[in-house]
């Protein structure tokens, strides 16, 4: 989604989301069409006395505090998420932005701090800043002198309505959902006694389950769609950060060259050869992409998908440099497998290159990462600590890859 540029806060950028846009006046709306059931829990809860009529005397003036309201906590929501993003920025952690949108806000960090105890200070932060906004509200809240003006009847439902909902928001974020804030802390204490990627499967599952339940309340409990949507997200994120965690944990001190099929057991391709032909190889050595070769150098890549785009009277007659991609990606050796696992996904391609000085040193694609995870999730070397002073079991090609 389209994302706009609100401003900056300790330099570092706010951001909203097109959905946010979208989302703003259906949550101005429906405090608003609600206001009169709001002011029964404020006055119910504090013990004040808010004119429930004069509030509501008008659609407009309704709907004006739903706006006030629903804006006040966003703001909240910024804060909340600065306060995450502050702690982060003082044990040394970037954060790319902060960016509101649909559920709420997110702050991008670059890095995802492995001491528990910065984890748990981070995610913390959060939700300590929450109720810090419930307390301030509520304390402006007493400190606005009773009276049955407009003005001050709709300061204090305002005052009052940000206490409460900002003290539940904290609330619902410290829930073991994780990626949510509580999910968080839960990994945080789990890493204290076991390594950081067996921890976030243990929350990540943890977090599934409540989705689950969350899911389930919204279905069938009263809780509407929007929590169905919520507990969806909650369990795609526990899903993707607990798989990125485990791989990254898999390959510490994995390079490319270990993982990588060698340039003597690469089958390539000529450039002059037909697309007919081209399909024949693929048949026969049960790959879908090769490397394109011309007098010796590596000029282009071919896949199943190029040769697809040729009709079948037309195959004899095409060449393979005719339908090769020659927008080439390429890799070191030496390079971590973990980043040339981004660059496929970034360049939204199947395999890359090797390159050493020039010279095609083999070929790497994400079925050769993926095995090599499957490999090592097997052996369950990545759950383990290594002792004091050890170095970690390396994952070497000639252990378990065969040509």
């Amino acid at each position: 989604m389209r994302r706009f540029r609100l401003g900056s806060a300790f330099g570092i950028p706010i951001n909203v989301d097109l959905t946010f846009l979208l989302v703003l006046p259906l949550f101005a709306w429906a405090i608003g069409s609600q206001v009169g059931r709001y002011v029964g829990v404020v006055n119910g809860l504090f013990g004040s006395s808010i004119p429930v009529d004069l509030l509501t005397s008008s659609t407009e003036l309704s709907l004006g505090l739903g706006l006030l309201a629903a804006l006040g906590l966003f703001v909240g929501v910024v804060l909340h998420e600065l306060g995450h993003s502050l702690v982060a920025m003082r044990y040394g952690f970037p954060i790319g932005s902060i960016t509101l949108w649909i559920f709420g806000g997110i702050a991008q960090m670059e890095e995802m701090p492995e001491d528990w105890r910065q984890e748990f200070a981070i995610a913390i932060a959060g939700p300590v800043v929450s109720v810090a906004l419930g307390v301030i509200s509520y304390a402006a809240f007493l400190a606005v002198p009773a009276g049955d003006s407009l003005a001050v009847a709709a300061t204090r439902f305002v005052l009052g309505y940000l206490a409460l909902m900002n003290v539940v928001l904290a609330a619902f974020n410290m829930l073991p959902g994780f990626p949510m804030d509580g999910g968080r802390v839960l990994r945080a204490l789990l890493n204290r006694t076991r390594p950081y990627a067996r921890a976030t499967e243990i929350a990540a599952e943890v977090g599934k389950l409540f989705a689950i339940a969350l899911g389930l309340y919204g279905l069938f409990g009263g809780g509407g769609l929007f929590l169905v949507a919520i507990a969806f997200f909650i369990y795609i994120g526990a899903a993707s950060e607990a798989q990125q965690t485990v791989m990254r944990a898999a390959f510490e001190g994995v390079v490319v060259e270990d993982v990588m099929t060698p340039a003597d057991r690469v089958t390539t391709v000529d450039a002059d050869q037909s697309v007919a032909d081209l399909i024949e190889t693929m048949f026969r050595e049960r790959h879908t992409g090769y490397p394109v070769e011309r007098d010796g150098e590596i000029v282009g890549l071919v896949a199943l998908e190029d040769a697809r785009a040729v009709r079948e009277v037309e195959r004899d007659a095409y060449r393979v440099e005719e339908i090769m991609t020659t927008e080439l990606y390429t890799v070191a050796p030496d390079t971590d497998v973990m980043t040339a696992l981004e660059e496929l996904d970034e360049h939204a391609v199947g395999r890359l290159l090797v390159m050493e000085d020039d010279e095609f040193a083999g070929l790497i694609t994400r079925t050769d990462i993926m095995t090599a995870l499957s490999i090592i999730k097997s052996s369950g070397r990545y759950q383990a600590e290594p002792a004091d002073g050890a170095e970690p079991d390396v994952f070497r090609p000639d252990e378990s890859r065969q040509s």
